[in-house]
């Protein structure tokens, strides 16, 4: 397909359907999201910064700020330097080599957070944030965490998925700034679609009412901080992971089905496959992989880190079912809207 620019290639991931165990009635459909020129956020920088430039907020030449330690930035630096804008991006030392060069090889301004403030990483970044903000008056921040524009960018792939399936019966997606997994379902109830919604977190995440945990390992998915973005009265379920379950499940998604990913596509992977063992026979499952491996190369995929971390393959974990509020510290799950209508879905678990 010919497009006159990179900037038009975001969008049309392929929509995967994963192998089906002898035990699970579910089909489990994966949207590569990371099949994206650089993952799914992408989707975020376009759409946010061309509605930016629209109304006027972003103007001509105006630099352009945002905190981040993963592929929000690639996709910001990728949009806004291909409109000629400067654009710096506020970092912490998780950044890994590959993300930290590539950036650089487009032109972006880098600039890391050296120590944790009060609230973690996420607190450190917007202090610096904002002193960037004083420094270039003019700057547009896409703030992601509150942008609308953010959930707003996934109504295309709310589309592309009914184009795909005729029905949608379970959503599972991670949960960072809440834009993705809100998006996407809050598009296909306008639609008509409405499939139960399961967030994929981390343990140590403040997302659902756990403690947290600033030295996880986990990238990607999981905050520190609240985001407005997160609709909970969307959500009907969430899973919560540790680091060595995450990391296992990353390695496995790669060894299985040949889908090199990073740790939140490992996390929303496990999930859905668990889900698919619980469910009634052709339920649709679709499971949203917004990340690629490459920055996982150094950690997740080197065996010396899952040895020195003690990351070992499950041969098949099972997650236990708490009420919400219970403090975790493994593969748990809480219900969060018992009384929701989901349509035709119906489960067993």
């Amino acid at each position: 397909m010919l497009y006159q620019n990179l900037i038009q290639s975001i969008g049309n991931t392929p929509l995967v359907c994963l192998k089906k165990e002898s035990c699970s009635p579910g089909n489990v459909f994966a949207k590569m999201e990371l099949l994206n020129p650089f993952a799914m956020k992408d989707r975020v920088a376009k759409q946010a910064i061309l509605e930016a430039k629209r109304t006027g907020e972003l103007k001509e030449g105006a630099p352009i700020i945002e905190s981040s330690s993963g592929t929000l930035a690639l996709g910001v630096a990728m949009v806004g330097g291909f409109y000629r804008h400067e654009v710096h991006i506020v970092t912490d030392p998780r950044i890994d080599a590959i993300t930290l060069r590539k950036l650089e090889s487009m032109g972006a301004c880098i600039h890391i957070v050296r120590k944790m403030s009060q609230h973690g990483w996420q607190s450190a970044r917007l202090e610096k944030l904002q002193q960037l903000r004083n420094q270039y008056p003019n700057a547009y921040w896409l703030r992601q965490y509150e942008n609308p524009e953010n959930p707003k960018s996934y109504k295309m792939l709310a589309e592309e998925l009914l184009q795909d399936l005729k029905n949608i019966d379970i959503l599972v997606g991670s949960v960072g700034s809440g834009g993705s997994l809100c998006g996407t379902a809050r598009a296909l109830k306008e639609q008509g679609c409405y499939p139960k919604v399961v967030a994929v977190d981390a343990v140590g995440s403040v997302l659902f009412g756990q403690p947290d945990k600033p030295k996880r390992l986990q990238g990607g998915l999981g905050n520190s901080l609240h985001p407005p973005n997160i609709d909970h009265s969307i959500i009907d379920e969430v899973h919560w992971l540790n680091d060595q379950e995450a990391f296992g499940a990353t390695v496995e998604l790669a060894r299985i089905e040949k889908i090199f990913a990073g740790n939140s596509s490992g996390s929303v992977y496990a999930v859905a496959r668990w889900i698919s063992r619980q469910v009634r026979p052709e339920t649709n499952i679709v499971a949203i992989f917004p990340d690629r491996g490459d920055r996982y190369c150094q950690t997740i995929f080197d065996e010396s880190y899952r040895l020195q971390h003690e990351i070992t393959l499950p041969e098949q974990l099972t997650p236990q079912k708490v009420s919400y509020g219970t403090v975790v510290d493994r593969w748990s799950y809480s219900r969060l809207n018992q009384g929701a209508n989901h349509g035709k879905y119906t489960a067993v678990y």
